[in-house]
């Protein structure tokens, strides 16, 4: 099981996912985040962070060359969409990181971002051609957990898309036991790693252990 620590901001959230070595870290660039990075403040936080952790940029409905850009400069190794984004744009983005000189269609996986409103939207998460999707309450960011029964039953009835599955939204070092339960391929987290508003290192390292600890 993989943890992502998303919404870094500063230099100390570097040093504190450096110290606690989730899979993943996430820079958002979507508009209207209070965790939104442009991309000088990513690659400088990319320089400060591990090697062994992945870097993630979260978009939403952004412009298909801004991506490309962004990922061309090295600062993310992974694209996230938390937008509108349908197969045909994901399909346009595919060719546009390929295009990009130095870069081969899997080096830049695309993780999709699923609002979830009912079993069906797990259950066709599949037909958006993603290498990766993340089951969310809302349009991200709210903090509060979408209905976990409904993750179960489509799970029982193997009716979960064919590819890795991470759960978002509301996790915390205090339930993050029962996310972990349910088996997903990962766990996202932010705003439950944070403490007034700010990345906080022991709930970081909390949440990390808790998954490796279940691995």
């Amino acid at each position: 099981m993989k943890i992502k620590i998303c919404g870094l901001f500063r230099e100390a959230d570097a040093m504190a996912v450096n110290n606690a070595l989730p899979d993943y870290a996430g820079f958002v660039f979507a508009p209207g985040s209070r965790r939104r990075v442009d991309l000088e403040t990513a690659l400088s936080l990319r320089r400060l962070i591990d090697a062994r952790i992945e870097t993630v940029g979260v978009f939403r409905d952004a412009p298909i060359p801004w991506i490309s850009s962004v990922a061309r400069s090295g600062a993310i190794g992974a694209v996230q969409l938390h937008g509108c984004e349908d197969a045909a744009y994901i399909r346009e983005l595919r060719k546009a990181l390929c295009a990009e000189p130095g870069l081969e269609m899997e080096d830049v996986p695309i993780i999709k971002a699923i609002s979830v409103k009912a079993a069906e939207s797990i259950e066709t998460a599949g037909s958006v051609p993603a290498d990766m999707y993340l089951f969310d309450n809302g349009d991200g960011g709210t903090g509060e957990c979408f209905d976990a029964s409904l993750f179960r039953s489509v799970k029982a009835a193997g009716k979960l898309p064919a590819k890795p599955v991470f759960i978002a939204g509301g996790v915390t070092p205090e339930n993050i036991g029962g996310l972990i339960a349910l088996a997903p391929d990962g766990i996202d987290v932010s705003s439950g790693a944070e403490t007034d508003g700010v990345k906080d290192a022991e709930k970081i390292l909390a949440l990390v252990n808790a998954v490796r600890g279940a691995t």
